[in-house]
């Protein structure tokens, strides 16, 4: 899966540069679906969580070995799923994460499409931001702006996850 376009034309992969083209692709699939979606501005660190989360959507559920291409559209009611609300993705992420991880270490080839997924994923992890509070209790002082009300120091990912499965809708 991981090295599909990656190696020379002859075959010898020879120290030739690798392009993560897979992630590359991924990427931005997921940086359309949330321009579309004109949701968050691009310089947002709150967009780029969305592009990650996504991106990592696309790329670990493309379990053929290959982006689906033109048939991106044929995706997205996967991706809805996977996105959820009510769906482990944190956990799923992992597990899909601890799988390719596994297969790339038993293969001679490099693989820049896992090293960048892998780094998504701790930047989306490790990151937290300062999001509104949803949890917070009714009643108190009202809402009058957007940058007013109870603020939550969130992961990346719990912020990102959601702005993402909106774009797909949107899209």
């Amino acid at each position: 899966m991981l090295h599909r376009g990656h190696q020379s034309t002859d075959g010898t992969g020879g120290g030739e540069l690798t392009v993560p083209m897979a992630w590359l692709y991924a990427e931005y699939i997921a940086d359309e679906l949330l321009r579309t979606g004109d949701l968050m501005p691009p310089t947002s660190f709150e967009f780029r969580a969305g592009r990650d989360a996504l991106a990592l959507t696309i790329f670990l559920s493309d379990t053929d070995g290959e982006l689906p291409g033109i048939r991106v559209v044929t995706q997205l009611e996967t991706w809805l799923s996977l996105t959820a609300y009510d769906q482990p993705w944190q956990d799923w992420v992992r597990e899909r994460m601890a799988g390719l991880t596994a297969e790339a270490a038993t293969s001679p080839d490099p693989a820049p499409d896992l090293e960048l997924a892998a780094a998504a994923w701790r930047w989306l992890e490790e990151t937290e931001l300062l999001a509104p509070d949803l949890n917070a209790v009714p009643g108190g002082a009202p809402v009058v702006g957007e940058d007013e009300g109870p603020k939550v120091w969130t992961p990346a990912w719990q912020l990102g996850l959601p702005l993402g499965h909106l774009a797909i809708h949107l899209f």
